[in-house]
């Protein structure tokens, strides 16, 4: 008799839920969706945002790259371009170390 009511017990435990752990899969996916619209999104349109940058870099455009280095745009290449940040003083920096372009007249103020 001792037995039989530890596996009683057993039994009603397993069989309390109705939904079978459906409940958990559900949470899962919602879990899911939250990281997507707050992670995943906003990095794939920032990084839609810089392509569109990097591709509309024209000659004289004042640039900031990730490095730090300001300066204004002397000659584009395919994947390189050339960068005057002070007088006779050119360097030659990849174009995806951009990371934004400045507004015109911004470096003559400094």
């Amino acid at each position: 008799m001792f037995f039989i009511s530890d596996v009683q017990a057993q039994t009603t435990s397993a069989a309390s839920d109705p939904t079978g752990g459906f409940s958990s899969i559900i949470m899962m996916g919602l879990m899911f969706v939250v990281l997507y619209f707050l992670m995943i999104r906003p990095q794939q349109k920032r990084a839609k945002e810089l392509k569109a940058l990097l591709e509309a870099l024209t000659k004289g455009d004042e640039v900031l790259t990730q490095g730090g280095l300001a300066g204004t745009i002397v000659e584009l290449r395919d994947n390189f371009v050339k960068v005057a940040i002070a007088p006779n003083v050119e360097v030659m920096v990849q174009r995806s170390s951009i990371g934004a372009v400045l507004p015109k007249g911004s470096l003559k103020s400094e």
